[in-house]
């Protein structure tokens, strides 16, 4: 690819609900430009933007791909985010990325919720916003009902531009409406153009392209004062005023263009693709938040005159080519071989090699200019830091990643394998940041947390795929606790033995009773040296290690107290071995007194959902055992209720908020205390410690 200025430049990402087209809008665009000979499909497995191998199994997309081209004098790097909640993190990466956000809307089944949330993300971020209607030559479209739709969702700012023509419930044509031509299309998407003055867009409904001609002009009208005016006086636009209206409208907000094209035969594609040529470039993008060495935060515009920096939005880990960075620069110029600052890190960074990608495949460029996509291979940096030239060290604000709260244990599904699941993992770790993966300290499980089941399905397949290793995943343990609920008399624990030569005797007597400590609290009480100081460690130490196992579950015990009050001992056959075992035989014999209990763990809850569902929510919480502490509305239709549930109760709780939200619900839930079980649920729970306990 030839060397182009910022201007030249445009970033594109295709983003929407699932099933929407995206993926066969950016292959239907590719066709149209030349780029490929042939139109390839999902459904065979053979697109540019879904080339990896789970994609191409399961017929849709996990991850972010970028498509690079050149359009006439103009680059096009468009980044295809995948649709599904799941594979959100890649979505979010593309749209931090991308300037223009074409968001893909199914004439066949139009507006759902991942429109909705694409339309939200890309408006949180500044991101100029086209919609592009597909699938309009599906039996059952219904493009004026998805029309009217889009400006009940998004507001009077949605103003179709390229429409269709449909008689007979079937797609004849497209019409421009700002140049009032109608195009009827071949099989190769190329079109035969005619006049589009006073045609029928819709039979059933009347809709003609002059009435819908009106919402436009109005559009144009607000983008100036002289065209305001000339609005008024009943005086047409050009077709020069209307195209730069059309582009000044929506590069300030005041307009969001609908475009339609087919995908399967790719009519309107090449209208599409004059549109992006005139889309703002990467420099008329808000600007960036950045903090400098000194910790001042500031914000940074794309800039090809400023010192050098770039971002590093995406990381790729291939078990052959080594890890991939997906880069945009910001501002400067970024060349192979450049010595940068990892500003994360502080180490100085030397990129080689600079490449251009077209799906899978990569072509070497010699530099990217500020506003330019590039991937760098085997760099140390990972996704979210920021390369800078040392003359100005800058760090930009980081990407935002949904909360992984569906959580699994992991386990090898054959021994030796735990080293290379750890090693696998952390490469996956470093390509998807909405993936959480360590240690429960309390149940000994490695725990991977992700955003829902297919997620953590895909991660499976890459551990096999990538790394070689099959993993296996289950519900993890529940942190059970056991304590006890009153104070006991002394209790004797005695221990003698004697087999030949010297025995073995310890003679304690200790009392129990609850404290607030998590810990075991010890102390000793003795009068008269009937147990001698030395053995005082051995007493607390056996009754440390008997905590770790209650008598109910063997569950450890918390919250109890243990007092030395007596004992006695013999002057050869007494050891620190024989008082640890003594000890322990008082722990248990004392807990059977002190109306010993199970604990579980209960987490604290906050939920957003839409005002609409809270009813359903609360009442699965009560079925959950949870209590509903409180509710607060946010704004946007949005309710936040706080509440405390067990632990054991939540495992499914990211799969039902999805279902009820609609995909619309998002949650944090964090572990707050332990709590007696209910008594009704002791044996299940005592079973279902000793199976784990058995199976391991």
């Amino acid at each position: 690819m030839k060397n182009l200025d910022t201007s030249k430049i445009k970033n594109i990402v295709i983003t929407g609900h699932s099933g929407c087209g995206k993926t066969a809008l950016a292959e239907a665009l590719l066709y149209r430009a030349g780029v490929l000979d042939r139109m390839g499909k999902a459904v065979d497995g053979n697109t540019v933007c879904d080339f990896d191998p789970e994609e191409i199994k399961r017929k849709y997309s996990i991850n972010l791909a970028l498509a690079s081209f050149e359009y006439g004098d103009f680059k096009i790097n468009l980044l295809d985010g995948p649709g599904l909640i799941d594979f959100a993190a890649a979505t979010n990466e593309g749209l931090f990325a991308g300037d223009t956000a074409i968001i893909c809307v199914s004439a066949k089944s139009g507006v759902h919720v991942g429109t909705v949330k694409a339309f939200q993300a890309a408006k949180k971020l500044g991101k100029h916003i086209l919609f592009v209607v597909t699938k309009i030559d599906d039996p059952n479209q219904d493009f004026y009902a998805v029309l009217n739709s889009l400006k009940e969702h998004f507001g009077a700012a949605v103003c179709p531009v390229i429409v269709p023509e449909i008689a007979n419930d079937q797609f004849k044509s497209l019409v421009h409406l700002g140049r009032m031509k109608s195009y009827t299309y071949d099989k190769k998407g190329f079109s035969v153009s005619a006049d589009a003055q006073g045609i029928v867009l819709n039979d059933k409904e009347g809709v003609t392209a002059d009435s819908l001609m009106n919402g436009l002009s109005e559009a144009v009208a607000e983008t100036s004062d002289e065209l305001m005016e000339k609005f008024f006086e009943g005086v047409p636009f050009t077709q020069e005023e209307i195209s730069h209206g059309i582009h000044e409208a929506m590069r300030t907000g005041r307009a969001m263009p609908v475009f339609t094209v087919s995908c399967t035969n790719p009519a309107g594609c090449d209208l599409l693709l004059e549109f992006l040529k005139y889309m703002p470039a990467p420099s008329a993008a808000g600007p960036l938040k950045a903090t400098g060495k000194d910790g001042t935060e500031t914000k940074i515009t794309v800039d090809a005159s400023a010192p050098t920096s770039a971002f590093v939005f995406r990381t790729v880990a291939d078990p052959f080519v080594g890890k991939m960075s997906f880069i945009k620069v910001i501002t400067g110029t970024l060349t192979p071989d450049k010595d940068l600052v990892n500003a994360a890190s502080g180490a100085s960074e030397r990129v080689g090699k600079l490449y251009t990608m077209l799906g899978k495949k990569q072509t070497e460029v010699s530099s990217a200019v500020a506003g330019d996509i590039v991937i760098a291979t085997k760099i140390s940096a990972n996704t979210g830091d920021t390369l800078c030239d040392p003359a100005r060290v800058l760090s930009y604000e980081q990407v935002k990643y949904p909360n992984p709260t569906y959580r699994m244990a992991v386990k090898a599904s054959k021994q030796g394998d735990e080293a290379k699941i750890s090693g696998g993992l952390q490469r996956l770790l470093e390509e998807d940041k909405a993936l959480s993966f360590g240690l429960d300290t309390t149940t000994k499980e490695q725990i991977l947390a992700g955003l829902g089941d297919q997620h953590l399905d895909v991660v499976k397949a890459k551990m096999k795929s990538k790394f070689g290793v099959d993993i296996v995943l289950e519900e993890p343990k529940i942190a059970y606790r056991e304590t006890i609920r009153k104070k006991t008399d002394k209790v004797q624990g005695r221990h003698k033995k004697q087999s030949g030569g010297h025995g073995q005797f310890g003679d304690v007597w200790i009392e129990f009773e609850p404290t607030d400590s998590e810990s075991l609290v010890f102390e000793e009480k003795i009068f008269g040296g009937s147990v001698p100081k030395n053995f005082f460690p051995a007493i607390e130490k056996g009754l440390q290690d008997s905590v770790k196992k209650g008598v109910l579950a063997g569950c450890p015990v918390v919250g109890i107290k243990a007092t030395l009050l007596d004992g006695s001992y013999h002057p050869v056959d007494s050891s620190e071995m024989a008082f640890k075992i003594a000890a322990s035989l008082a722990f248990k014999e004392g807990m059977k007194q002190a109306d010993p209990i199970m604990l579980e763990p209960i987490g604290s809850l906050s939920v957003t959902i839409p005002d609409d569902k809270t009813g359903d929510i609360m009442g699965d919480l009560n079925k959950r055992r949870g209590r509903v502490l409180g509710m607060e509305p946010v704004g946007d239709g949005m309710t936040v209720i706080q509440a405390e549930a067990p632990i054991r109760e939540m495992q499914d709780f990211t799969m039902y908020l999805r279902q009820v939200a609609k995909g619309m619900g998002e949650f944090t839930f964090e572990f707050l205390r332990y709590e007696p079980l209910p008594s009704n649920l002791l044996d299940e729970v005592i079973a279902s410690v000793k199976n784990d306990d058995e199976e391991e």
